[in-house]
């Protein structure tokens, strides 16, 4: 619960600093449960999952990537998980992460970006703000996507 309010606290300092960064310099990161089980035909790949620009039920993920997109980002990753995510991180080095995932991978991810920074892996941080899940459980989730499109359009 500390690390929730640590991170809850930073994200609004980060806004502020995410918003001077050039989408294009920036990354965004949507936990894969947030598509429809029932409906998506997007493919997982070792990339994350693909989703299809011609999905006939464009669901919450597809909004946000394609809007993340329209923006200019440097890429967009929707990952089954947190080691996915990191190798998209240090594969893109961004200077600014807009990430959408339940409470618990957002902690963790975040405390694995600060650590493989700390390594030397890269020099400085980058700014990060996350967005969490209304309603986890892997499957099906929720995610408030009006602030969603707010924080990945500052």
């Amino acid at each position: 619960m500390i690390i929730q309010a640590k991170l809850l606290k930073e994200n609004k300092e980060n806004e502020k600093k995410l918003k001077a960064i050039d989408p294009s310099n920036r990354i965004l990161l949507i936990s894969h449960c947030l598509r429809s089980s029932g409906t998506c035909t997007a493919k997982m790949t070792k990339a994350g999952l693909m989703c299809r620009d011609d999905c006939p039920d464009r669901c919450t993920v597809g909004r946000l990537r394609l809007l993340a997109e329209r923006l200019g980002y440097k890429g967009v990753c929707i990952a089954p998980g947190g080691s996915m995510a990191l190798k998209f991180i240090k594969k893109n080095k961004p200077e600014g992460i807009v990430a959408i995932a339940c409470m618990k991978e957002l902690e963790e991810g975040v405390c694995a970006v600060r650590e493989f920074v700390e390594i030397g892996s890269r020099e400085g941080s980058p700014v990060i703000v996350t967005v969490p899940l209304l309603k986890d459980g892997c499957v099906d989730t929720e995610v408030d996507e009006e602030e969603a499109k707010r924080i990945i359009s500052l």
